[in-house]
């Protein structure tokens, strides 16, 4: 019999690139067909079949007050009614601007944009704007968007400058773009010695989510901290995906650091478009219609989007709330843990906030090249095990996954249970 899914994959290939509209959407590597989702609520959604999984990746994060969930639905349905869009300031944005700013202190001005990749790209220009400078850090497996100078790999050679990771990228766009190692304090200290006047950012995932889920080390982030203000450097937090997932005041609370311009994403957009670049207002006083720093968009700060996130923000400061987050998230990846030396597997899981990495290899990484050393067969094995017993994990061995506040105790001895199963499959 043949399936939905697969119907209507066929379909989108033939008018939409791979049939997705985000490549990793694809199942390229995993392989097998994706499953096209009908619809959500809680911890799970459901497929074109019909099936329900028990959802781990929360449309990448936004999702951490559950899918659907009441407050944020009558959100949206009463900003829909006063209108989609207006091209005009709102109240809305205020609101969430105060509610930001208010949440991480190292933001005193905000500005807001529609994705992640705008965040990303507009803090680089502002940094680049500030200081007059065009070289910037940033470091492997970190992924910041799609944006040109930022699609980069690392070069031949400690200190060498980055090659494009993408067809379609001159070289001379990544040309300023330094690639260190993540996690390597003397590598920056080294970089900084040697054109630390020439730098105008470093750009980092405090908590990187895109390579799996890797940490950075205390001594690293205080590093950059350190050598961005003797040097004059601008340090960018990329939090859009940690931002909020973590802690309320996102990684930067955790690591007790305060960056100078902070990217949000994700968790303040509660499932639509919204994101966010701010910082000290002194750097965003740059901007335009202030400042020489240009940046627009006609859809920023979108009244519908805006009342989902500012929705969002507001469940996630009751009280407990990220207490029982983590606890939830640390149970699954313990629980997992413990399935998998009963198994014989080669296992190791991290959980920070209501993120989490599952790595089949023996120690948690804490690098790239760590990263790249795992069992990438051995994952997908397991992916689709997991798959087919009712659990959607992220469809790749390099996304962290994500935990909502509806994942409760049933739904986390659910996972565990089919774990068991899947891991037995791959011994």
């Amino acid at each position: 019999m043949t399936s939905n899914n697969d119907t209507l994959f066929a379909r989108a290939q033939l008018t939409t690139p791979g049939g997705v509209n985000s490549p990793v959407r694809a199942f390229r590597s995993v392989g097998g067909t994706p499953r096209f989702i009908t619809r959500a609520e809680g911890p799970y959604f459901w497929d074109a079949d019909d099936r329900r999984y028990i959802d781990y990746i929360g449309s990448w994060g936004p999702a951490i007050v559950g899918h659907a969930h009441p407050a944020v639905i009558k959100a949206v349905q009463e900003a829909a009614a006063r209108g989609l869009s207006f091209g005009a300031p709102t109240q809305g944005e205020i609101e969430i601007a105060e509610e930001i700013c208010k949440l991480v202190p190292s933001i005193e001005q905000v500005r807001l944009v529609s994705s992640g990749t705008e965040a990303t790209m507009s803090a680089l220009r502002l940094a680049r704007g500030a200081t007059g400078r065009d070289k910037i850090v940033k470091f492997e497996g970190c992924y910041h968007g799609h944006a040109d100078s930022l699609l980069v790999k690392a070069g031949s050679g400690l200190l060498t400058f980055g090659n494009p990771t993408s067809a379609g990228v001159p070289e001379d766009f990544v040309k300023h773009t330094l690639v260190l190692d993540y996690n390597n304090a003397q590598q920056l200290e080294d970089a900084f010695k040697d054109m630390g006047d020439q730098i105008a950012c470093v750009i980092v995932e405090p908590v990187a989510g895109n390579m799996n889920l890797v940490r950075a080390t205390p001594e690293f982030l205080q590093t950059m901290r350190r050598l961005c203000t003797q040097y004059g450097t601008v340090l960018i937090f990329d939090e859009v995906m940690c931002g909020f997932r973590v802690a309320l005041g996102g990684a930067q609370a955790l690591y007790d650091i305060k960056p100078d311009i902070t990217a949000l994403g994700k968790v303040i957009g509660g499932g639509l478009p919204v994101a966010a670049f701010g910082g000290r207002a002194d750097l965003m006083g740059h901007m335009a219609p202030l400042g020489p720093v240009y940046q627009a968009g006609t859809l920023s700060g979108n009244p519908v989007a805006v009342a989902a996130g500012m929705s969002t923000l507001k469940l996630i400061q009751e009280p407990g709330f990220y207490t029982r987050l983590g606890t939830q998230t640390s149970k699954l990846v313990n629980g997992l843990s413990a399935a998998a030396k009963e198994a014989g597997v080669t296992f190791s899981g991290d959980a920070i906030g209501g993120m989490f990495g599952l790595y089949f290899a023996a120690a948690v990484p804490d690098s790239y090249a760590t990263v790249m050393a795992s069992n990438k067969d051995l994952f997908n094995k397991f992916f689709h095990a997991m798959l087919d017993a009712g659990v959607y994990l992220a469809p790749s061995a390099f996304e962290a996954g994500f935990v909502s506040a509806q994942h409760d105790d049933a739904v986390i001895e659910a996972t565990i249970a089919a774990a068991r199963g899947a891991f037995a499959q791959l011994v």
